[in-house]
């Protein structure tokens, strides 16, 4: 049992959920070539900046013995690794122009139907009727609309319909596989996932949503269905919510917080023997129910 800043945590209960979290990054880590030596290196760096910024005492400056105290990392290492400044995260010049201008095609009402769906958009107008060019330009003027339009056509985010109107393609909801833009994404949306799960096993009553629904000894037929169901109910709430913070967030509501909100569908055939047995039992039964807290 540890307690540090007023948290207390056993360590051997949490190496079995480390265990299970980390599996699939270590597996993404091998198939990149990022070795275990690598690794190490990076989670030392890790260790020794999260210590040194986030577990300082109040009114005290924070010192090698001490980083070397709470994160077993000798003193020496401690001091050549010491300095760096917190780590800064600097969203992509273009992952954030992209996604400023998606979320305004989705969300604001001059560039969408009567039921919330993105308008397909001529080139330009004259009279002032919402286009591409006014869409781009309403959300930046750092780079031209056409500069936009064939970097979106060269990755297939948008297409021309037969009126030659642009059109946002499925393909913009999901960055390529393997790209700066999916790699930034998988930081941001699972540091924040794992932020909140945390934050929750912390405090005293959980503060963050942080639920799902889960079924096991299910048929592959039915498996599809729901994460093909799971996938529209998500597609759905992601642009209800998009339309309510775009008017939200307005200027005069400006401020230093920042928001996040994110689903995820995963399914997987289960092949050990314990699990195969356990469906043989009771197939198709809920291990879970409907708003199952996560944390």
């Amino acid at each position: 049992m540890t307690e540090i800043g007023g948290s207390s945590l056993d360590g051997a209960k949490l190496q079995g959920p480390l265990a299970r979290l980390l599996r699939p990054l270590v597996r993404l880590a091998i198939r990149s070539g990022v070795t275990f030596p690598a690794l190490t290196d990076l989670l030392r760096e890790l260790y020794v900046n999260v210590a040194e910024h986030e577990f300082a005492l109040p009114s005290k400056s924070q010192t090698d013995s001490r980083v070397s105290l709470l994160t077993g990392i000798h003193r020496k290492e401690v001091s050549r690794l010491r300095g760096a400044g917190a780590p800064v995260n600097v969203v992509p010049v273009a992952v954030s122009r992209t996604s400023r201008i998606l979320a305004r095609w989705l969300a604001d009402p001059a560039f969408t139907d009567a039921d919330g769906r993105p308008l397909p958009l001529p080139r330009s107008s004259e009279d002032g009727s919402p286009s591409f060019d006014a869409l781009v330009e309403s959300v930046t003027r750092d780079v031209r609309p056409r500069v936009v339009l064939d970097e979106w056509r060269d990755r297939g985010l948008v297409t021309r319909d037969s009126t030659d109107r642009i059109v946002l393609s499925e393909s913009a909801f999901v960055p390529q596989s393997g790209s700066d833009q999916q790699l930034y994404y998988l930081g941001r949306n699972l540091h924040d996932h794992i932020a909140a799960a945390v934050t929750n096993v912390e405090s005293p009553q959980p503060r963050f949503l942080e639920r799902a629904v889960h079924y096991d000894g299910l048929s592959h037929d039915v498996a599809a269905m729901l994460e093909q169901r799971s996938r529209d109910v998500a597609i759905d709430a992601l642009q209800t919510v998009n339309r309510d913070a775009h008017a939200a967030a307005t200027p005069q509501e400006s401020g230093s917080w920042r928001w996040i909100f994110g689903v995820y569908v995963y399914a997987e055939e289960v092949v050990n023997d314990e699990s195969m047995d356990a469906a043989k039992a009771a197939p198709s039964r809920a291990n879970g129910k409907p708003g199952d807290e996560g944390t």
